[in-house]
């Protein structure tokens, strides 16, 4: 999977996307560096963050990571937009009261 922040946004609009690439080609327009203007220490520790957070973790930390982010993809997919109301919505009692 491709990471999105470091592809460079294209127009969507199929004569403007001609123009773009058409300006690439020639020399009028540049490309962006995703990383201008960013401080090049935060840069490379953004890199391995994920990395050394994992490495300092317990295996049992890690599966119980997982187990969490598992269960919300479920709920996400089976509920959509309204998982976070349907996992926190407390089971309802019904009493039936006679007359």
């Amino acid at each position: 999977m491709t990471n999105p922040a470091k592809k460079p946004k294209r127009p969507r609009d199929a004569n403007q996307l001609a123009k773009f690439i058409t300006d690439l080609a020639t020399g009028e327009a540049l490309e962006k560096d995703p990383d201008e203007g960013k401080d090049p220490a935060a840069v490379a520790l953004g890199r391995k963050g994920g990395k050394s957070r994992a490495s300092s973790m317990t295996p049992e930390r890690r599966a119980e990571i997982a187990k969490k982010a598992a269960s919300a993809n479920h709920l996400s997919t089976q509920y959509g937009r309204f998982a976070d109301h349907f996992h926190r919505v407390p089971a309802l009692q019904w009493f039936l009261i006679s007359d």
